[in-house]
């Protein structure tokens, strides 16, 4: 279905903060109706991510229990990280799976790039599936040791109700991966 509309003109764009990773404009935009209004949106650092749902010959999902500032408490979620400069997603998405659960993927399937909050934020991140993984650890970035999680994945309902379970990247990468796993049997 085609989409056929004029986007915004943006009459004046300012910096408003910046930090290391995110820099927060303040956008004054016109609407092809002539309505004027300002919006606020965080400019990434440039990068884009990746997310991995790894999946063990035995029927396993590998969990990462880590930090989140955002949320202050310790969220169940995949593995995920930062493209490099110069690396590929699926490159990205291997070296991701060693650093954080110490195993990569002999067969990695991208699902779908998403991006995390479009009217605010246009950083994209690339959802794939895992298999054939193999033990292979590599040194990660992460402040403290990460905990692994084995969910099987026959009790997929059971992790998308766990409390832990919330962050909407990661559900959405195990109902995509669910969909391709299905389709593959």
């Amino acid at each position: 279905m085609a989409f056929s509309k004029d986007k915004p003109q943006i009459l004046a764009t300012e910096v408003v903060a910046q930090s290391r990773l995110f820099k927060i404009e303040s956008l004054d935009l016109r609407f092809s109706n002539g309505v004027e209004r300002t919006y606020e949106r965080m400019q990434p650092s440039g990068r884009h991510a990746v997310l991995i749902v790894p999946v063990t010959a035995d029927g396993d999902l590998l969990l990462i229990r880590e930090y989140s500032a955002g949320t202050e408490r310790y969220e169940l979620g995949f593995p995920k990280g930062l493209i490099d400069a110069g690396e590929s997603p699926l490159a990205a998405a291997n070296r991701e799976l060693k650093e954080e659960i110490g195993f990569g993927a002999q067969r990695l399937h991208p699902l779908k790039e998403v991006i995390l909050a479009p009217s605010y934020f246009s950083s994209r991140m690339t959802l794939f599936v895992g298999q054939d993984l193999y033990p292979e650890r590599l040194e990660g970035d992460e402040p403290e040791p990460l905990d692994i999680v084995r969910w099987p994945l026959a009790q997929a309902e059971e992790l998308l109700n766990h409390l832990d379970f919330a962050e909407a990247r990661s559900i959405s990468a195990l109902f995509l991966a669910l969909k391709y796993l299905a389709c593959e049997e």
